[in-house]
């Protein structure tokens, strides 16, 4: 780019920049900002931020199109998305809301150039705005998006690349104002007998007077330009934190009191406006001997601020549920105890019934009396789902006077909310808090418990989907992995299969052992990657195309070259790792070939345990024309060939190689003992038969066996 170009990209972005400030000024709003659609991407980038430190938006610098949020909402629709109140937002974006449980409104625009959408214009209000949009507010609002427009076409055709910055700038609301410490002002503030702190919109402190410094027991000049709850180790609280966030995003004057190490509580009331924060820090107003602060604002602030740190730790929590199981564990872990509720229930419809998929706090007995509720029945739990609203109840009365089906119907609790979950536009079920004793539900737990249906109900409806895949794929590996051996005379022979314990338990292992003739047995271990229903599929097919060439009559190498073929021709993108091996029990010779698999474990008669070093050609499916080879090695009586998958050997944080060597020298010790009972004590010892991470297959050969005739393998 030209030094003529970068400074018309400059100049481009300070007039996006005073467009911007203008629409927050024009429009009575208190805070804004600019998100960028670069052209061909599906991903919106924050420009600018205005009224409002750029780490409150920190989790959407970058949000692709398909994540819920207004600004991508109004991209789609090409119109504008107005959001009233922090119940609404929790109720249409409860991930949004979670973070930001705060009392404001907003609007947001779409910036379309003809019919190219160029980004999208989010304003913010107090929450104490006249609603809805005025007409005047809205046809200035959309003004300023046709100008954002017009600007950025320019840009865009002037320098022929106009992006996203790298970082979103921070915009000043009121350049030129005199700072706080000037002058007359400074001087006012220091005649004071109460401390009088001013925060910028970072929350940094930019001026104190005497009595402030005083009262939070540190040097003036030492505070200065830092934040007061990570510079006065009394104020290091969330609560207070949480009460500036408050205080910024929704310009309302806001209060918390905090205990002094000398003993003495004192009041910080903070009033913001668009420069930034007055506090003004007195005596608390209470008895000297009453131990904690007055049941008012800081108490609640408390309890909503724990509710907010548990919920986000919830919402990082439920990306990793597995199975319905998994969610109704971590709600009770996360939920319970950041709403003081003792018991959880959550439902799901099925065949016109309400159905309990799984609870905590409730005894079986009770659970079994209100399971398979009909969707008619006049009761909260159906209602929360099929009218998609929230019931909460303070006490007994309350609940059976609105709902006087469950008159009688005693469950042992005293308070209920009752909440719909919806995912996706769809109703999947109801969650369901109680309280072993009567509770008031204030607005901004209301607020907050709703924020939470609509993760639970994300994550129970993919955990209902994994659970259903999850059956399918087990019934479907338990058809294709052999059910038994083939007895074989003169070979001892043990198999296990071991699925995961981590995530989905099914996967691609694969082993058998085919029959070939009176005096020779091919054994095959492999494996598929993945760990998911195609997988399972594919390892059948390989299965089956390894068992067809085998009795065919083909060489090892060439029942792997012919096996790879089918699979680049199938193109599923998925590649096989694969060992085989054709056993003559009459020459005691075995011949193996190796498709990118790890090398067989050869114990000799004596004990001495090693690995056999084979070529190993590519893995299965890569490309067609991979060729492969033979290696015959000696099969004496007496000695032990393991094969085996990585999830034996593969542990994490431990080198591979330490892993097979950790299993020679277990064949090694093992090695006289039947076969069986070797497998048992090889997967204890190296712990496949606890915490896995991946499936596990082992297969081991023993000729000439120490019994007359081996049982059928069993199957773990």
């Amino acid at each position: 780019m030209t030094a003529a170009e970068v400074h018309r990209q400059q100049a481009a972005r300070r007039l996006v920049d005073h467009v911007v400030l203008d629409a927050v000024e024009q429009t009575g709003a208190h805070a804004g900002g600019l998100w960028l659609l670069p052209p061909g991407e599906a991903v919106l980038t924050l420009e600018n931020i205005v009224g409002v430190p750029p780490e409150f938006a920190a989790p959407w610098h970058r949000v692709a199109l398909t994540h819920a949020l207004p600004v991508t909402d109004a991209v789609a629709a090409r119109a504008v998305v107005e959001v009233d109140s922090q119940q609404e937002m929790a109720r249409r974006y409860p991930r949004a809301a979670l973070v930001l449980p705060y009392n404001f409104a907003l609007a947001a625009a779409p910036v379309v150039h003809e019919d190219t959408v160029l980004g999208a214009l989010l304003l913010m209000w107090p929450g104490s705005r006249q609603r809805p949009l005025s007409p005047p507010v809205r046809d200035r609002l959309e003004a300023e998006c046709s100008l954002l427009a017009t600007v950025l076409h320019c840009a865009h055709s002037g320098s022929g690349a106009f992006g996203p910055s790298d970082q979103p700038r921070a915009l000043d609301t009121a350049p030129g104002k005199a700072s706080p410490g000037d002058g007359a002002a400074a001087a006012f503030s220091r005649r004071l007998p109460e401390g009088c702190v001013s925060l910028d919109l970072h929350g940094r402190i930019v001026h104190l007077n005497p009595a402030a410094a005083d009262l939070l027991g540190s040097d003036a000049s030492a505070l200065m330009e830092t934040l007061p709850w990570e510079s006065v180790r009394w104020l290091d609280d969330p609560v207070y934190e949480d009460r500036y966030r408050t205080a910024v995003i929704s310009r309302q004057n806001t209060l918390f009191t905090a205990r002094h190490p000398d003993g003495r509580w004192l009041d910080f009331h903070l009033h913001p406006d668009d420069t930034g924060i007055s506090v003004l820090i007195t005596g608390a107003q209470r008895g000297h001997d009453v131990p904690a602060p007055s049941a008012s604002a800081p108490a609640a602030a408390t309890t909503r601020l724990g509710s907010l740190y548990h919920l986000m730790h919830l919402a990082g929590a439920l990306t990793e549920a597995v199975s319905v199981n998994d969610v109704v564990a971590l709600v009770a872990d996360t939920v319970l105890p950041a709403f003081g509720a003792q018991a959880l229930v959550i439902l799901a419809a099925e065949g016109g019934r309400l159905r309990i998929v799984g609870h905590h706090g409730y005894p079986p007995e009770t659970m079994r009396r209100f399971d398979g509720t009909p969707l008619t029945s006049a009761t909260p739990g159906v209602a929360a789902l099929t009218e998609a609203t929230a019931g909460f109840f303070s006490d007994r009365a309350e609940l059976e006077a609105t709902y006087p089906a469950r008159v009688g119907r005693d469950d042992g609790m005293a308070a209920w909310a009752f909440l719909p979950l919806t995912a996706s536009g769809r109703p999947v079920g109801t969650c369901v808090l109680a309280y072993d004793r009567p509770h008031v539900f204030p607005a901004e737990e209301r607020a907050a418990m709703t924020s939470l249906s609509g993760l639970i109900a994300q994550a129970l409806d993919r955990a209902r989907l994994y659970d259903t895949e999850h059956a399918l794929a087990q019934s479907l590996q338990q058809g294709l992995l052999p059910h038994a051996l083939p007895t074989v005379p003169g070979l001892d022979v043990a198999a296990r299969y071991l699925p995961a314990t981590h995530g989905m338990d099914i996967g691609g292992d694969f082993y058998d052992l085919i029959r070939l003739d009176e005096h020779t047995v091919a054994a095959v271990i492999g494996d598929v990657q993945g760990h998911n229903v195609t997988a399972a599929a594919l390892m059948g097919q390989v299965r089956t195309a390894i068992h067809a060439h085998a009795t065919a009559g083909a060489a090892p190498h060439e029942v792997l070259a012919r096996t790879n073929r089918l699979l680049t021709d199938l193109n599923t993108d998925l590649f096989t790792s694969c060992l085989y091996a054709r056993i003559d029990l009459e020459t005691h010779l075995a011949c193996l070939a190796n498709a990118g698999h790890l090398p067989p474990v050869l114990t000799a008669p004596d004990g001495s345990a090693t690995t056999l070093d084979l070529d190993a050609g590519l893995l299965l499916g890569i490309t067609k024309e991979a060729a492969y080879s033979s290696r015959e090695v000696p099969l004496p009586p007496r000695s032990l060939l393991a094969l085996y998958t990585d999830g034996l050997v593969e542990r994490i944080g431990t080198d591979l190689s330490t892993g097979i060597q950790a299993l020679v020298h277990t064949l090694g010790t093992h090695h006289e003992r039947p076969a069986e009972d070797a497998a048992r004590h090889i997967t204890q010892e190296l712990g496949a038969d606890k915490d896995r991470t991946d499936d596990v297959a082992l297969i081991l050969l023993r000729p000439d066996s120490l019994r007359a005739q081996a049982p059928l393998a069993e199957n773990t």
